[in-house]
């Protein structure tokens, strides 16, 4: 077997590995992205069936449903999200084209934390509003789901605020070693 090349060096004209190594390395990312895509569409999805089943909304007219304060308030928090979710499209779209060592990528990372922040203060201002306010439900339900959803993007804050810190100096220590060169 010693001195042997594989099939593909067989075929004239070929180069072997070349195109499936760089389609190989797309296929994660491009595996992720449409996983984006389904969490878009589902969330989406969610946000315009959810209001007309709810409890308070289930029989009233589509105007009432949409006009509800608290509809409102989900509509304006879910901004937040879904900037989130196209800064780490972003961010595929970088890893694919070779820039993952960039700034670019670098302030697509602070804008995936400062989103997740955002989203963590609109939680926390509605599981206030809940716990406080509403009168003749029983809040440990949705406070319960609140808290849990807010961790959730605790968690993708800090791993997106470290990775900002890894990767900004990355590129400092790139940009450092482009000037000596």
């Amino acid at each position: 077997m010693v001195g042997r090349r594989p099939l593909e060096a067989n075929i004239p004209g070929s180069n072997p590995g070349s195109a499936t190594k760089m389609e190989m390395k797309k296929v994660p990312t491009l595996f992720l992205k449409a996983v984006i895509l389904l969490i878009t569409v589902g969330a989406i999805m969610g946000m315009i069936w959810f209001p007309r089943i709810e409890g308070r909304a289930a029989n009233l007219d589509l105007i009432s449903i949409y006009t509800d304060p608290f509809i409102i308030y989900i509509y304006v928090a879910s901004i937040p999200f879904f900037v989130g979710l196209y800064q780490a499209f972003k961010l595929l779209n970088f890893i694919d084209a070779n820039k993952a060592f960039s700034q670019g990528a670098v302030n697509t990372l602070k804008n995936m934390k400062f989103a997740s922040l955002s989203l963590i203060a609109f939680i926390a201002v509605a599981l206030f509003f809940i716990r406080f306010f509403a009168q003749g439900d029983d809040p440990a339900g949705p406070t319960a789901l609140g808290i849990c959803i807010a961790f959730v993007f605790g968690v993708i804050a800090t791993a997106a605020g470290i990775f900002q810190k890894l990767l900004q100096n990355a590129v400092d220590i790139k940009s450092e070693n482009e000037l000596t060169v």
